[in-house]
């Protein structure tokens, strides 16, 4: 059975808590960057004598096609307990060629070999090859990882569902299954935007998350987890020993702003401040890890040599942000990091998982109450 969320969730700023001060784009969600689309699929069973499932995929479009006209992109690792295919390739290169798309760390392989085959429908036979996007954090307290749930008719489900507009949150897509500051986790979203004189940019967050330590979580500043402790709403307990605030988080931060592959890398790196400013410390077996990318340079020729009609021109010409307007843009990141991860918690459902583990959602009158939020 696939579950899909037909109720809105609720999000931070409904519970009066903004985070920052720059404004957000019209749906407050990556899907504010011009183009960019996000699709999911939410595989939830709790059938008599199986073992729970909560898992899915999410996947983050930067537009059609584009192994056909690559982006600009860098990557930062704030610890590296975790995994990210393709990673290398960006690194050298500079460039993102695929999708991206979001997992448990059991499924990478078949969503990765997903990616590469709708890859291949899409172009038909040609002399290039595919090192697609996969990221992955651990839902295995709160579903049959080892069962292999996820398959390659989910992937191709995401990806053809893929939309601008509204992103669900919470337990949903990749995110289902996943556990944040010993509260229900997830996916989460969220964007800034800044004026220049020759336009608007846009910094769009989609975060799947799965890390932190209760007495650690802050929010604006607030110790909340402090306020809203273990015997107030009980974290997630297992028979076997596993170390709390080990779970991992991924981040996608776009871009519309013209950004170098070294800028892109710059904004991964801020986001990583907005998961410490939450309390996360890249705890040692977190896989905090970051990725950046920029819709901001179009016409970037394809690597295949058989697809770049333009392989015999000697220069290529791009565009990049001038270095003053960095800082904007650092702050923009830090900021919509942030609400993305506060977003995921507050639209999160009470999740149960395999041996009755189960991780509680944050109660939003807890929340508010702990954040001094006026009713």
């Amino acid at each position: 059975m696939l579950k899909r969320i037909a109720v809105k969730p609720i999000r931070a700023r409904e519970l009066g808590i903004v985070i920052g001060e720059h404004p957000t784009g019209e749906h407050n969600s990556i899907t504010d960057v011009p183009g960019l689309k996000v699709g999911q699929v939410t595989i939830q069973r709790d059938e008599p004598g199986a073992s729970p499932v909560n898992t899915g995929v999410t996947v983050i479009v930067p537009y059609d096609q584009i192994w056909n006209e690559p982006v600009f992109a860098g990557a930062h690792r704030l610890n590296g307990s975790g995994e990210m295919t393709g990673l290398e390739w960006i690194r050298e290169s500079g460039e993102l060629t695929s999708a991206i798309a979001l997992t448990n760390t059991h499924s990478v392989g078949v969503v990765r070999d997903a990616m590469v085959r709708a890859q291949v429908e899409a172009r038909g036979e040609g002399l290039y090859w595919s090192l697609p996007v996969v990221a992955e954090t651990y839902d295995g307290l709160l579903s049959d990882i080892n069962g292999h749930h996820v398959t390659a008719k989910h992937v191709a489900e995401a990806l053809a569902g893929a939309t601008t507009g509204p992103v669900q949150e919470g337990a949903v897509g990749g995110g289902t299954g996943m556990i944040c500051h010993d509260f229900k986790g997830g996916i989460g979203t969220s964007s800034r935007t800044m004026d220049t004189t020759q336009g608007s940019y846009t910094v769009g967050i989609l975060v799947q998350s799965n890390y932190g330590r209760r007495e650690r979580l802050r929010i604006n500043g607030v110790p909340v987890g402090e306020r809203i402790g273990a015997e107030i709403i009980p974290v997630p307990e297992h028979s076997q020993r596993f170390e709390r605030g080990s779970g991992s988080i991924v981040v996608v931060v776009a871009t519309d702003a013209p950004l170098l592959p070294h800028q892109c890398t710059r904004l991964a790196q801020r986001a990583a401040l907005a998961i410490g400013r939450m309390g996360g410390t890249g705890e040692q077996y977190s896989g905090d890890l970051i990725i950046a990318f920029s819709t901001g340079n179009r016409n970037i020729p394809p690597y295949a040599w058989d697809e770049n009609h333009r392989v015999d021109e000697p220069e290529i010409p791009v565009r990049m942000v001038a270095p003053q307007l960095m800082t904007r843009l650092f702050d923009l990141t830090v900021e919509a990091t942030e609400e993305a991860i506060v977003n995921c918690l507050v639209a999160a459902e009470t999740t149960v998982g395999p041996h009755g583990v189960t991780a509680h959602a944050i109660d939003h009158a807890l929340l508010r109450k702990a954040m001094n939020v006026d009713t």
